[in-house]
């Protein structure tokens, strides 16, 4: 049986269409498959192809697991079925000749099959080998920890994959500039000071305003005492 030289794109296609259909497509798995090669299976999932290049899972035997569009090609029909032979019936043995009365007839005792009780106990003795491909442990997915300034705040957020870890939350610039303090990158924490120093700035002016909001309202406080 011709293995082929592996699934194509398409062929991928048509795959998970069939597996969506509730079908397991039979493949047969090529050369760069090992000992399994010219065997036949079937697809029963298709994993996620950024996380594994062995995303095709195949059922063979008692078997399931994950192999490369590589490992495997398009079975070809009838492939994969057994076709039993018919028996040939036993050819009729020729009659005894008659023999004469004072002749003593003696039974013929057949062969002894040694041999080939030899090679039926020898295959009873021998368990059949399995070939089993160890499946590769799937690498965890990256993880992402954002600083970011908006609105006069600084948050932090994490996410590991598709999944958020923490909600952006709201820290202190002062915090927030030791983290960037730990990204040895150019312009960065500049940038960061830079930022710090207009918010220094504008608190200073409001504080300046309400010190000064404050003295005019001591001030008004006095002069009502001294009228009384």
């Amino acid at each position: 049986m011709d293995a082929g030289q592996g699934l194509s794109t398409s062929e991928v296609q048509s795959i998970r269409e069939a597996l969506a259909a509730g079908r397991k497509p039979r493949v047969v798995f090529t050369a760069s498959a090992g000992q399994i090669a010219g065997q036949v299976g079937q697809v029963i999932e298709l994993t996620d192809p950024e996380v594994s290049d062995e995303f095709v899972v195949v059922r063979f035997g008692r078997d399931e697991l994950p192999f490369s569009p590589a490992d495997l090609a398009v079975a070809p029909k009838g492939a994969g079925r057994r076709v039993v032979e018919p028996k040939p019936e036993p050819e009729p043995e020729p009659p005894a000749a008659a023999a004469p009365e004072f002749v003593l007839d003696t039974p013929r005792v057949p062969a002894p099959r040694q041999e080939e009780s030899k090679v039926e106990q020898t295959e009873k003795a021998t368990p059949a080998r399995r070939v089993v491909k160890a499946a590769k442990p799937k690498s965890p997915a990256g993880l992402t920890v954002t600083l970011a300034y908006a609105d006069g705040e600084w948050t932090v957020a994490a996410q590991q994959g598709s999944k958020a870890l923490a909600k952006p939350y709201v820290v202190k610039p002062a915090e927030a500039l030791k983290m960037v303090a730990l990204v040895d990158v150019p312009g960065v924490q500049e940038a960061v000071e830079q930022i710090l120093g207009t918010e220094r700035a504008e608190a200073e002016q409001q504080a300046e305003k309400l010190r000064a909001e404050l003295a005019e309202i001591e001030a008004r406080l006095a002069e009502l005492r001294e009228a009384r």
